[in-house]
Parts: structure tokens; C-alpha cells; sequence
């Protein structure tokens, strides 16, 4: 892959990781958080476990939602890379704040599917999670 299409694909996943997070996540804002993950999303969590649904992954989401603090997440560093011309792979780090206070690091891997000219997460996985 030319050099002009790895910028154009970490451009891509870039914008929608932060669609994901500080829009959908962060913001709480379910209708762009569920457009950005596939009917069969599966999410590997070391903590909470193994999501194989949107609709679980939605549950999850609304009890996160409905907490009377905030829970945000913030990227600390990432890798992108090509998966042919379907998808791509995201590797990085990733803390997690409760009311703007750092509680935890981990690491992430993101698998995102291209559909059309949209990208969507099709499996996530976050591990190795430390609480600070």
C-alpha cells in the first residue's frame, strides 16, 4: 500500500475512533455510537467479559450512560494498519477518567470493517487494564 493510503486510512480511522469515543462514548450519544459498530460486534473486555451483540453492547452502553458521574475515555497513542482494502487494525492505548479524574489505562485492538466508504468496528478488544 502507498504511503499516501496509509495517511489516508489512519485519517479515516482516526476520525471515526473519535466519533466512537468522544462523540458516541464520551458524549453519550447513542445514535452515532451504535451507527459506528456492526449488528455482530464482538467486545473482549478482561473486566466485564465478552459482548457478541449490538444489543448487549447497547445495554452496556446505557448503564454506563445512566451512572451519576462521568466515564469518559481518552486515546493515548495508536497503530493503524491495512487489512487488505475491508478493513483495518488498531492497536494503541487508551485511559479512562471518572469525572475528569484518571482511574485506569489499558490497551486496545480494534478491528474496523469498511463498508462502502464507511468504516464500522466489527470486533474490539480491550485488555490489560491497571487501575492508577
Amino acid at each position: 500500500m502507498a504511503q499516501k493510503d496509509i495517511s489516508s486510512l489512519e485519517f479515516k480511522i482516526r476520525k471515526m475512533d473519535s466519533l466512537l469515543f468522544q462523540v458516541g462514548f464520551n458524549g453519550c450519544n447513542k445514535e452515532v455510537f451504535k451507527t459506528i459498530l456492526t449488528e455482530d460486534i464482538e467486545f473482549y473486555d478482561d473486566r466485564s467479559g465478552l459482548n457478541t451483540s449490538l444489543e448487549k453492547e447497547l445495554a452496556s452502553f446505557n448503564d454506563k450512560c445512566s451512572k451519576p458521574f462521568s466515564v469518559t475515555r481518552r486515546l493515548v497513542s495508536h497503530t493503524i494498519h491495512a487489512l487488505g482494502d475491508y478493513g483495518a487494525l488498531q492497536k494503541g492505548t487508551h485511559n479512562f477518567y471518572v469525572d475528569d479524574k484518571k482511574v485506569e489505562t489499558a490497551k486496545f485492538i480494534t478491528i474496523w470493517e469498511r463498508k462502502d466508504t464507511i468504516w464500522i468496528v466489527k470486533r474490539a478488544i480491550s485488555y490489560d487494564h491497571k487501575n492508577l
